[in-house]
């Protein structure tokens, strides 16, 4: 099947018809049908299909030898999960190149020397139950499902609950069945590629349609909780009022300033409030800070710079300010020697661009894990990422699989 018929074919998956963007949570009906999506494309190649207790999927090419149990294996694909009203192509893009790419090595008549896998991890954008990565996480033993299995969705949905909604069973996970028994989603990996569409503009103003990946900047998701009292809007005199949104408002103006000021990124994307009223003084806000930049010393002190503010301004608000770390990051650096190697394969004597990311990625988490891992950047014209408008050419799609199946095949070879 051609990279163009897999892509109309996952093209109206939890597509919004209002705004054009992709609904794709975990464990729900549109990534329930591209989980069997992912399963359907591994039968119809004869792939030996691997899925654990959380749905995390890999498509196994093994070598014609039958040589049986392997630690040499090299994998590749992404997710297909999407923030709340996404784009189409963070994630599924490398996966569809994944099986694109497979198929060209078919094509070619290349036959791999060492296990060639094709994954779909779940949860990556953390966009149903708040923690990025959560299905590689898992995976290789960053996360504990001790502590997973208390996450709760905005409806109050319970992650085991949601597993079994989706026609997946916890028990595993629940007896602490997991990769560093040998028995896990990643067993045998020594290797991961990754190809991802751009987020930004860096290969529009190189004019190149793909490059690799150097790191992953460090990021993090820290959630601030602003508790005031609850009132009624027209009977509660501006001064007698305790208001947690205007210490909350503050702070996210304090965040940008900061992050200005420092040439770093901050971001307040959500926030909750209660009673949520129109007529009613909040008590409590919510909001959660995303933040990141080149230097992990910097992004910790930009945090730490606007919980000294938030707690100052609260002061003066008779409010209080709670911070929380839900997921910080340090920066990842992706393995040289293999992406040396894959920038020999893709062009002789080398040359692609090598360029840094600051969106986290499930090639960040294996990295971290010790598993040799590199990074292929498809461009993206309009520099949009994780709304409608992110875009590729299919041009430079097609270029990216060619570009993963010359890495594929010598790293195989």
């Amino acid at each position: 099947m051609t990279f163009e018929q897999m892509w109309r074919d996952l093209a109206p998956v939890g597509r919004s018809a209002s705004s054009g963007g992709y609904f794709r949570q975990p464990w729900t009906t549109a990534e329930t049908e591209l989980r069997t999506w992912f399963a359907e494309q591994a039968r119809a190649r004869g792939l030996r299909l691997v899925v654990d207790a959380l749905g995390n999927q890999v498509a196994w090419w093994d070598p014609a030898d039958g040589s049986g149990a392997r630690t040499d294996g090299l994998l590749t694909g992404s997710h297909l999960d999407s923030v709340l009203d996404g784009g189409a192509y963070d994630g599924p893009l490398g996966v569809v190149s994944a099986f694109a790419a497979l198929d060209r090595l078919r094509e070619q008549g290349h036959a791999p020397a060492r296990p060639l896998g094709v994954a779909a991890f779940v949860e990556e954008e953390g966009s149903r139950f708040g923690r990025a990565c959560l299905g590689s996480r898992l995976a290789v033993g960053a996360a504990d499902w001790t502590t997973v299995r208390e996450l709760r969705d905005r409806d109050g949905v319970a992650l085991p609950d949601a597993l079994v909604a989706a026609g997946l069973d916890p028990a595993p996970l629940e007896r602490g069945d997991d990769v560093r028994d040998g028995t896990g989603i990643l067993a045998g990996v020594a290797a991961y590629v990754e190809l991802h569409v751009e987020q930004g503009r860096d290969l529009v103003h190189r004019d190149v349609p793909v490059a690799l990946g150097s790191q992953i900047w460090p990021h993090g998701r820290w959630r601030f909780d602003f508790t005031g009292e609850a009132n009624h809007a027209g009977t509660t005199r501006m001064e007698d009022r305790r208001n947690p949104m205007l210490t909350y408002a503050m702070t996210a103006l304090a965040a940008d300033k900061q992050a200005r000021l420092a040439d770093l990124r901050a971001t307040f994307g959500r926030v909750e409030v209660s009673p949520n009223g129109v007529n009613a003084v909040p008590g409590r806000v919510s909001a959660w800070l995303d933040a990141r930049g080149a230097d992990d010393a910097a992004v910790r002190a930009l945090v730490a710079t606007v919980e000294r503010q938030a707690t100052e301004r609260a002061d003066r608000d008779g409010t209080a300010v709670t911070v929380s770390a839900e997921s910080v990051t340090a920066p990842v650096h992706f393995d040289t020697d293999l992406t040396a190697r894959i920038d020999a394969a893709v062009v002789e004597g080398g040359g692609l661009p090598v360029i840094p990311t600051g969106a986290g990625h499930d090639a960040g988490v294996l990295a971290e894990a010790g598993v040799p891992t590199a990074m292929l950047h498809v461009r993206n014209p309009s520099g949009v990422s994780h709304a409608p408008g992110e875009h590729a050419e299919t041009a430079d799609c097609l270029a990216g699989v060619e570009a993963l199946a010359a890495a594929l095949r010598s790293l195989t070879s």
